[in-house]
């Protein structure tokens, strides 16, 4: 196939926008001067890389942004194409639609919602599990749809959920010690009411997820906070607790990436937290909330893939891999009595979990659509997650601290100085702006930092917000 479009641009090394980000943009030009028409073929990544003298997955990075944009689509076999129908061809009915809304919601709506690391439903496979869950209607007798399964999920999806943790995650769990519950917090609802009595402690990090301790409130338990540094939770405060507590039942945690700091518990922290579990018989609840989404060489393992831990309950999601709607989430544990009473709980709330639906993502699992959609995905959020650390260098090197995530679809930004979060978040949502303030993590004092979700927002809309951001934070001198 001939392909006569001649790819004119001068790559900057020294600017502070990615390679791969020159290149897209050099594309979309050429769309918009119309240099590239509707249908056009452009040339394969080998080519192009060899006429730019740059390393091929620059050219294939830039190519997966222009894919996940809409701007180019792939046709299998044969090539990269100019999309027929462009983002900008019906941008001016997305801007009227959000007008609209705008008027209809008055003060109440937000231009730009930060929130702690949601998917991008946009690139979300919606179209293949919907074609899915219509084989699975159109191939099973209505006997088997429409009647009763089990409480712990469809038995062959929890095979293969057990599959995915052993090979992936090197646990060592099977169908029988998992259940799928409608969504991870129903995982944490279960095993609160399961494990927990009337007085019982739980520790838990400090910042971190309030939502899990209001179940561990709901089921009577009283929570006590252990802080958290740049290697995670301390076990420092971990053992204070249980020199003077004996009613300690259970820790609550998120070593994978904490939330919401996204700092990664330190091995030589994990083995000890272990070895204390073990000695003194608390449960190590272990929320491994976003294990897909990494970017570095391999993810860390959970503390539940580790043989010597005796007592323990694994939570997932699929929420984050699938669609940020489905609500499909699973717990694990190797207490066979446990999962009995998981069981037995469940029943009693829902009876069982949407049977055609785990089937459906079954599907999806077995031909590959998943392990292709968080290939794709974790390109996709690589290269925001870039975009976004070149904006924080830009407008907030000397303002505040942050890390690079390896993973995730968040940032943690802690001003250099205090500032007023408070009066922050209300200037921001004057300009159309509603970020989550500290206070959502905090268990009982105030800190100095933010967690910034990029997923789902645009590469404009993270720039309008860190700048806007980057104005309430002082240099530090």
């Amino acid at each position: 196939m001939l392909r006569d479009w001649k790819f004119q641009i001068e790559l900057n090394s020294h600017s502070e926008k990615p390679i791969y980000l020159q290149i897209a943009d050099a594309i979309t030009n050429d769309i918009h001067s119309r240099r590239l028409k509707a249908g056009d073929a452009l040339p394969g990544s080998r080519n192009l890389a060899q006429l730019l003298k740059v390393n091929r997955n620059t050219v294939v990075e830039a190519l997966n942004v222009l894919l996940n944009e809409g701007w180019l689509i792939s046709k299998e076999r044969k090539g990269t194409f100019v999309a027929d129908i462009l983002p900008s061809q019906h941008q001016n009915s997305r801007d009227q639609k959000s007008n609209e809304a705008s008027v209809l919601k008055g003060k109440n709506h937000f231009r730009i919602q930060f929130d702690d690391g949601y998917p991008d439903s946009k690139i979300a496979p919606i179209e293949e599990l919907a074609r899915a869950y219509r084989q699975i209607f159109n191939r099973k007798a209505k006997w088997q749809m429409m009647g009763y399964g089990d409480e712990l999920g469809d038995i062959e999806f929890r095979k293969t959920i057990a599959q995915m943790l052993n090979h992936q995650r090197a646990m060592q769990t099977d169908e029988e010690q998992i259940c799928i519950t409608r969504g991870s917090q129903m995982a944490m609802y279960l095993t609160a009411q399961c494990l927990l009595q009337e007085g019982d402690l739980v520790m838990i990090e400090n910042p971190g997820y309030k939502p899990a301790w209001k179940t561990f409130e709901n089921a009577g338990a009283k929570l006590l906070p252990v802080n958290v540094d740049k290697d995670g939770l301390i076990i420092e405060d971990v053992i204070d607790y249980l020199k003077k507590n004996k009613r300690i039942k259970a820790i609550y945690i998120t070593p994978h990436r904490q939330y919401p700091t996204t700092v990664t518990l330190s091995l030589k922290r994990r083995l000890e937290l272990i070895k204390l579990s073990n000695e003194y018989s608390f449960t190590i609840i272990e929320d491994d909330y976003d294990n897909e989404f990494h970017f570095g060489y391999r993810p860390i393992l959970p503390l539940s893939s580790l043989q010597e831990l005796k007592n323990y309950v694994y939570i997932g999601t699929m929420s984050k891999v699938v669609a940020p709607a489905l609500r499909i989430g699973y717990l694990v544990c190797n207490d066979h009595s446990f999962i009995e009473k998981i069981g037995d709980l469940r029943k009693i709330i829902d009876v069982q979990g949407d049977n055609i639906m785990e089937q459906a993502v079954l599907q999806l699992i077995k031909d590959g659509t998943v392990k292709r959609h968080i290939k794709k995905a974790t390109n996709y959020y690589k290269n925001k997650r870039d975009s976004v650390a070149e904006l924080l260098n830009q407008h907030l090197k000397n303002k505040a601290d942050y890390n690079i995530p390896e993973g995730g679809l968040a940032f943690w930004i802690s001003p250099k100085k205090e500032v007023d979060w408070s009066e922050i978040s209300e200037n921001l949502k004057s300009k159309g702006i509603k970020i989550i303030p500290p206070d959502n993590y905090s268990f009982d004092k105030s800190i100095n930092g933010i967690r910034l979700g990029y997923g789902s927002l645009s590469e404009k809309e993270l720039e309008e917000s860190i700048i806007a951001l980057s104005q309430f934070f002082v240099v530090k001198k």
